[in-house]
């Protein structure tokens, strides 16, 4: 949600937007009941400091900041997000991890901006090959994605080492497309990536939060404001949000595909169920499937 966004991007803002920020944060919901001059003056800045901050987190002004800071407070408020305590019961941890999983999806949902989907579906359409850069548990997406692209027959390669995805991204040309996934927004290493991408001539599709430094070199973003979470006993909701549009394009593109590329995701499937047939009869009797091996 957006209380995540800016707790993500706090430390790429100025001195006097940092706090903004933190005025936000304390109390969120006075914050929407009051308006730009009671923030500015709580905040101890200026009015234009105040729209300033919106604007660094990707938000046209004040009003487009305070809808959807209503969207999430509405979706989740902060009560509903409480942590998970060592004392948890079973049904305390399957409540909790729940309704976060659950907020996060209904978040994306509705702040998600589905012409950004559209573009970036329009790069990879005709992209000659398709390359997502990830590190950490966005590389795990970054793997994910590479799985369910190129069951649909479509050249795909993930890249979670930083070393690797330097020099793939180099060695990129115009029609080539890149990925880019970040949680935060921040990673150096994958930023630079995008540089040399970018550089190459190759469209550069980044899922990240709006206003962070590799959403700024995005031909087409997909602003996700989810943040990640630092307590070790939640988990990244951010992840599932990513995981939910990397099947967006997924399946926007199989479907952009027609006939022949559903052929190849059957035969894909088919593939997979022969696999699974002939495991099983090796499971029901080992010895005769190793008999008739020989």
């Amino acid at each position: 949600m957006l209380l995540d966004a800016i707790r993500t991007q706090f430390d790429t803002l100025s001195r006097s937007e940092q706090k903004v920020a933190l005025a936000v944060l304390d109390n969120p919901a006075l914050t929407l009941s009051e308006n730009i001059t009671a923030l500015a003056r709580s905040a101890q800045v200026s009015e234009p400091t105040v729209v300033r901050f919106c604007r660094a987190l990707g938000y046209e002004g004040w009003q487009d900041f305070k809808l959807r800071l209503a969207q999430g407070l509405a979706l989740a408020p902060p009560e509903a997000l409480d942590a998970p305590l060592p004392d948890d019961l079973a049904a305390d941890l399957v409540s909790k991890i729940c309704t976060r999983s659950i907020n996060a999806l209904l978040d994306l949902r509705n702040n998600l901006d589905p012409d950004a989907i559209q573009r970036a579906l329009d790069i990879l359409a005709k992209a000659r090959k398709i390359e997502f850069y990830g590190q950490g548990s966005s590389g795990i997406v970054a793997a994910d994605a590479q799985h369910k692209f190129f069951r649909s027959g479509i050249p795909t390669v993930a890249y979670s080492d930083p070393h690797v995805h330097s020099i793939a991204a180099a060695l990129l040309a115009k029609g080539d497309a890149v990925v880019a996934i970040s949680q935060r927004g921040t990673s150096t290493s994958v930023i630079r990536s995008v540089q040399l991408a970018r550089k190459a001539g190759a469209d550069v599709i980044v899922l990240a939060p709006r206003g962070t430094p590799l959403a700024a070199l995005a031909s087409v973003l997909i602003a996700i404001d989810i943040g990640a979470d630092n307590d070790p006993y939640t988990p990244i909701s951010g992840r599932l949000a990513h995981l939910a549009v990397i099947d967006m394009l997924a399946v926007g593109l199989a479907l952009r595909g027609g006939p022949e590329r559903r052929r190849k995701m059957l035969a894909a499937q088919r593939s997979l169920q022969r696999i699974d047939m002939h495991m099983d009869a090796f499971t029901a009797s080992p010895s005769r499937t190793r008999a008739r091996s020989r």
